[in-house]
């Protein structure tokens, strides 16, 4: 159960976490299985090289949390609420994320290929050089959102909410985007990828 090569130093396993203050704790390199994390309040803990297996966030509010390289593997985060919270270096494996709500934070070099994003919102999040390769975000919210260097292959966000994010890496080409909403100066970016001349009227 290693996390990007590493092997848990301790195990909780089968716990009722449910309704449990969190905030403040700090936990490095352990193992969380088949965890029960609902409604959980966290203000400020530290997760470090943990893999969290099994775990329901269902319904959790965290502000100002870290996960820093962690795994997630068939965890659910149904109505889960993460605020300024960092998760950069961490990997989602086969979890679910209905109307999982991020605002702010750093979610750079996080690895969410594959994930089913339709019913989660990102605004204003920092997710530079983020793996979302065949992402499903169709109707998804990513707005505001940094987005550098992203992986983007293959990703669907046909009628995604993409006002103000950085689009610069998107190739339409290899990306879904009818029906998606943007603005004027994120279509001026697209059409440059794709490779057109793009003048004023007057030009």
């Amino acid at each position: 159960m290693a996390v990007h090569g590493k092997e848990p130093e301790s195990l909780v396993q089968g716990e009722d976490w449910v309704g449990r203050d969190i905030s403040r704790e700090i936990h490095s390199s352990v193992a969380f299985v088949d965890v029960d994390m609902t409604d959980a309040v966290d203000e400020g803990a530290t997760f470090t090289d943990c893999t969290f297996r099994d775990v329901r966030f269902n319904a959790s509010a965290h502000a100002n949390a870290a996960f820093v390289n962690c795994t997630f593997q068939r965890c659910s985060f149904f109505e889960a609420s993460f605020v300024g919270c960092k998760f950069v270096g961490s990997r989602f494996e086969r979890c679910t994320f209905a109307l999982l709500h991020v605002s702010g934070g750093d979610w750079s070099f996080v690895g969410l290929a594959g994930a089913d994003l339709r019913r989660a919102d990102f605004t204003d999040v920092r997710m530079r050089e983020v793996d979302l390769t065949g992402v499903r975000g169709e109707g998804t919210t990513l707005r505001q959102v940094e987005l550098v260097g992203a992986w983007l292959d293959g990703a669907n966000f046909a009628g995604a909410d993409l006002r103000g994010s950085d689009l610069t890496t998107i190739d339409p080409t290899v990306v879904r985007l009818r029906g998606a909403v943007i603005l004027w100066d994120q279509a001026v970016q697209l059409a440059g990828a794709m490779g057109l001349d793009v003048r004023a009227p007057s030009d």
